[in-house]
C-alpha cells in the first residue's frame, strides 16, 4: 500500500501536508514545509513548521504533526506512513531531531518526500539507522 511513491494511497497525506505548507509561518528562513502521517486507526494529522525569531524555538512540520498525533492519542506503534512536502528543486528529508522522534513511534515508517515535481520512498530506518528508542533503555 505505502510501498510505491506513485501509489495513490499517498494522496490523502499529500493534500494534507500541501494544506498545512501553505499555513507555515516561515518568516525568517521563507522555507516552508508541510508533513502528514496517517496513524493506525485511519486518521491523518499534518503540521508545518513554525518559526521564531528565537531560532531554537522553531518547530518543525514534522514535530508539530506528531506533537499533535500524540494529543489525539497516538502511541509507539501507530504510525503507518509519513509524508514531508516542500517546493524546492531538492527533495527534502526530515531532520535529524525529527527522525528521531519519528523513531520513538514507528522506526520502520516509510516516508514520502515530495515537491512539485518528483516523490521518493525512503524507510525511516533507512534515514536513521541504529536509533536510540525505548528498547536501549530497558
Amino acid at each position: 500500500m505505502f510501498d510505491d511513491p506513485q501509489s495513490p494511497s499517498w494522496t490523502p497525506l499529500l493534500e494534507a501536508a500541501w494544506k498545512a505548507r501553505a499555513n507555515a509561518h516561515a518568516a525568517y528562513s521563507h522555507f516552508q514545509v508541510g508533513a502528514a502521517l496517517l496513524t493506525a486507526s485511519g486518521d491523518i494529522v499534518a503540521g508545518c513548521n513554525v518559526e521564531n525569531a528565537a531560532y531554537p524555538v522553531t518547530l518543525c512540520a514534522e514535530r508539530g504533526a506528531l506533537s499533535a498525533a500524540v494529543a489525539a492519542g497516538l502511541r509507539p506503534g501507530g504510525l503507518v506512513a509519513a509524508v514531508v512536502v516542500t517546493d524546492v528543486d531538492l527533495l527534502t528529508p526530515p531532520c535529524g531531531a525529527c527522525r528521531q522522534a519519528l523513531a520513538e513511534f514507528a522506526e520502520r515508517l516509510p516516508v514520502l518526500l515530495a515537491n512539485r515535481r518528483d516523490r521518493e520512498l525512503h524507510r525511516l530506518e533507512d534515514l536513521l539507522p541504529h536509533s536510540f528508542t525505548g528498547r536501549n533503555l530497558a
